[in-house]
């Protein structure tokens, strides 16, 4: 406070001796002053002037006025006539005068999958945004991130007894299903649900077939209305299966990345699981030209597909990146499934699923492509 004191007699006092005689233009009348804009004024350390100088009324005389008087720095905030300015940019006891310009929140960036699969429309035109939606996210966990509402969750890894997610790939994930409408980063695909992390694979990626059937379990005792599953195998499992129909037995909608195996051989099916199991919605990749993804994996159990390449998410340190894989392209369904839900919370599981096939857009071979592009906007007004 002491600092403030002295600098309020001090710079206080420089800034109206300066406003009368700094620099050759001198005095400056209200009636010759022009235009009015906010500047920041620095002036030199130690820089003084006669106490007996009121530095607010020369700023008043000029048509302008001190705005503020920063503790930090000697520097204050005025409001001054451009011809005013002049004067001080030409004082020696001034060591910089700038002009306050404004500036703006970065604004939140919407995903081209969020886009090109309807979501936006929904959110805007119907005001749904998932409300009253609970989504599981099995993967890595979730890390802490300002653009990320995680209600709760559960880690079935030895060696990682919380949710925090230390891989990224979770974290990417449940951006895409629920990143926030919240003016900045990224926007999800249903951004209102209730989000919840199950911790089925670890730092390393990796998991089994008993921690994502744990997950499973947990999801259904926990009354979770959508499971993302961007995970999976080329060996299924009895354990898994059984898993993944008990949970459908109990009204959760299961949606599984068909895998990034490709096409290996013309007409190989390379779809992992739990993906290839009957009461799972298997999901592909494409670009942002609907052209599919050449790792995204083929066969006949192929649902639908959405975006998967180059999708902009949330990320660890509470960042973003751009990761491609069916991975990036299973959480835009699930996304749309929990539009669908809140838009129609009658529906089961099976009528979501058959919905989002029979409104897919073609886009070419089944054995490629499934039933097409997701269209949610389509799904809701197919209700």
């Amino acid at each position: 406070m002491k600092r403030h004191s002295f600098f309020k007699k001090v710079a206080g006092a420089a800034l109206g001796a300066t406003l009368v005689f700094g620099g050759a233009s001198g005095f400056v009348s209200a009636n010759e002053s022009g235009e009015t804009k906010e500047y920041l004024v620095g002036f030199q350390p130690g820089a003084a002037a006669s106490d007996s100088v009121n530095a607010l009324s020369q700023v008043t005389a000029l048509g302008g006025e001190v705005e503020h008087e920063f503790d930090f720095a000697d520097i204050v905030h005025v409001s001054l006539p451009e011809q005013a300015v002049r004067g001080l940019e030409n004082n020696p006891n001034v060591a910089f005068v700038e002009e306050n310009h404004e500036v703006q929140a970065y604004a939140q960036e919407v995903p081209y999958g969020i886009e090109q699969i309807g979501a936006i429309d929904v959110q805007v035109n119907d005001g749904n945004t998932g409300n009253g939606v609970s989504v599981a996210v099995l993967d890595t966990g979730i890390a802490a991130h300002e653009d990320l509402n995680v209600v709760d969750g559960e880690s079935f890894i030895a060696g990682e007894p919380d949710y925090e997610d230390y891989n990224g790939h979770g974290t990417h994930v449940a951006g895409t299903v629920a990143a926030l409408d919240n003016d900045l980063g990224v926007l999800g695909v249903s951004p209102d649900v209730d989000l919840y992390a199950v911790k089925v694979l670890g730092a390393d990626g990796g998991g089994s077939h008993a921690s994502i059937a744990q997950g499973i379990e947990w999801a259904v005792d926990n009354d979770i209305d959508v499971v993302n599953m961007s995970l999976g195998g080329a060996v299924g499992s009895t354990t898994l299966e059984q898993a993944v129909n008990y949970a459908h037995s109990q009204g959760v909608t299961l949606i599984a990345a068909a895998g990034n195996e490709g096409s290996l051989i013309p007409g190989l099916n390379t779809i992992g699981y739990p993906a290839k199991y009957d009461n799972v919605i298997a999901v592909g990749a494409v670009d942002s030209n609907n052209n599919r993804a050449s790792f995204s994996s083929v066969g006949n159990e192929l649902d639908v597909v959405a975006p998967g390449v180059s999708i902009l998410s949330t990320y660890l340190g509470n960042d973003y990146a751009a990761l491609n894989g069916t991975s990036m392209a299973s959480p835009h369904v699930a996304g749309a499934a929990a539009l669908l839900l809140a838009e129609n919370p009658g529906l089961t599981n099976d009528q979501v699923r058959a919905v989002f096939n029979e409104t897919a857009v073609p886009l070419g071979d089944h054995f490629y492509y499934g039933n097409g592009l997701i269209d949610v906007r389509a799904a809701i007004d197919a209700q």
